[in-house]
């Protein structure tokens, strides 16, 4: 399915239509299954209940099931999260399509950020808030819509994954991979984790910037002394860590390590004012980097500091501090190396030591990037699938985060094509408080998922 000769088969409009009417028709239940999911308090944070990611796991496998899956189980490998795999054989000659999801979610942090409880879904103004309600409870349900709207009429084998352990960083996710190799094997693979452009415009992800960390230390003395009696010619290490800090960018805001390289610009822009409402960013801040807002947030390196690690406040002393580390997370654009983004980053801290000062740079995680090929038999069955649900073409999205899971994935399954869909919009603010999915647009999710695969079985 990674050949980019065009689909010769279309679906008639009435076959559309049907489908559309039987997604409206069953749409009221999936609200309902997607209300119970939520009230699962599903945290895969090892300091939460774990009781709940089982208890959320089982239902997703009675999900599956009413969705006329008989082949369900729920899987584990040493240390990992409960993952639900279900399996449809595909009909002879073909394809299988592997659905992949996530049942787990993040903390909630503190109720009192929430305006309704974050476990007890609550509709507003066409939103249903709770935790997982977008990510990724809501992918859960679409995989299950498309399901129960095609039925009998499935023309693919499916191979569904509902992973229990994304939330934090899928650590035994390769491992489950080699395991279970042939029972999650397919030519195409879903995953319904990403977002959507805007309420009302679909989006097809094509890209991920890749992940590197590492925690820099800057040293400048054996032991703290004090500051009144040495202060002056030396310089204490958060001072040192700072002014090294601030060589990872330019004037301007953009990345200033050598070697770490940009993709292409997208050909869609994100406008000032849209961004500033989404993110929150604070009257008067001005936005860093040249460029569009689009490039410097799908395509091109990101530089940040996650922690820092210093005397606190409340309990300095006068003395001149030894020394000081903080993290740093580099988004890589698509196409970049991690290791190879890794060097650079580590030339470019220890050949900036600020004064002499002693760095050391100890690497973190490493994620791959991802670029999605553009014309694939698969990627336009998706378009055609996205257009006819909402009415308007896709636009091809990037994600300045990564999902490091589909790198594990291509590794696995080389040659599978892989789609990123989602039923996120810049709204849902996934991971935050009040969390939220347009109802509406998980009904177009659900449609252009059942179209999806009856296009592929059509082609």
């Amino acid at each position: 399915m990674t050949d980019a000769a065009p689909l010769s088969t279309t679906l008639p409009g009435d076959r559309t239509d049907a489908l559309r009417s039987r997604t409206a028709a069953a749409f009221g239940a999936l609200r309902a299954d997607l209300e119970a999911l939520v009230r699962i308090p599903s945290v895969s944070n090892a300091e939460f209940d774990q009781s709940h990611v089982a208890a959320s796991a089982d239902a997703v496998v009675a999900l599956l099931r009413g969705a006329g899956i008989d082949d369900v189980q729920v899987l584990t490998v040493p240390g990992g999260a409960p993952a639900v795999v279900g399996r449809r054989p595909a009909p002879a000659g073909a394809p299988t399509v592997l659905l992949y999801a996530h049942h787990d979610v993040q903390p909630p942090g503190d109720d009192a950020d929430w305006d309704s409880p974050p476990f007890e879904p609550t509709e507003r103004d066409g939103r249903l808030f709770g935790r997982g309600a977008a990510d990724d409870k809501a992918g859960v349900i679409a995989h299950v819509g498309a399901l129960r709207v095609l039925g009998d009429d499935l023309g693919v084998g499916v191979t569904v994954l509902i992973e229990g352990e994304e939330e934090i960083g899928s650590p035994t996710f390769t491992r489950f991979l080699h395991a279970h190799r042939d029972l999650l094997e397919a030519d195409v693979i879903v995953v319904a984790d990403s977002s959507n452009w805007a309420v009302g415009v679909p989006g097809l992800t094509t890209s991920l910037r890749g992940l590197v960390d590492c925690v820099v230390e800057v040293a400048v003395l054996e032991h703290a002394i004090h500051s009144g009696m040495f202060g002056g010619p030396i310089l204490d290490a958060p001072t040192l860590l700072a002014r090294l800090i601030a060589t990872l960018h330019d004037d301007d805001g953009n990345v200033a390590v050598e070697g770490l390289v940009h993709a292409p610009d997208p050909t869609v822009d994100y406008a000032e004012a849209t961004f500033r409402a989404d993110t929150s960013v604070l009257d008067g801040v001005r936005l860093a980097g040249t460029g569009p807002i689009t490039a410097q947030l799908w395509t091109r390196p990101a530089i940040g500091v996650i922690g820092f690690d210093a005397p606190r406040v409340a309990s300095a002393s006068n003395t001149i501090t030894p020394r000081a580390s903080a993290k740093l997370s580099v988004r890589i654009a698509p196409g970049q190396d991690p290791a190879e983004a890794m060097a650079a980053l580590r030339a470019h801290l220890e050949g900036h030591a600020p004064f002499g000062a002693r760095v050391t740079v100890t690497d973190g995680e490493k994620g791959k990037p991802f670029q999605a090929p553009a014309d694939s038999t698969a990627m336009q069955a998706a378009r055609w699938a996205f257009a006819q649900s909402w009415g308007t073409e896709p636009v091809d999205i990037g994600v300045g985060g990564s999902i490091p899971f589909i790198a594990d994935l291509l590794e696995v399954y080389p040659d599978a094509a892989i789609l990123v869909t989602g039923v996120e919009d810049p709204d849902s603010r996934a991971h935050g408080a009040n969390e939220s999915v347009h109802l509406g647009e998980l009904e177009n999710v659900v449609l252009a998922e059942a179209l999806l695969l009856e296009r592929l079985a059509a082609g």
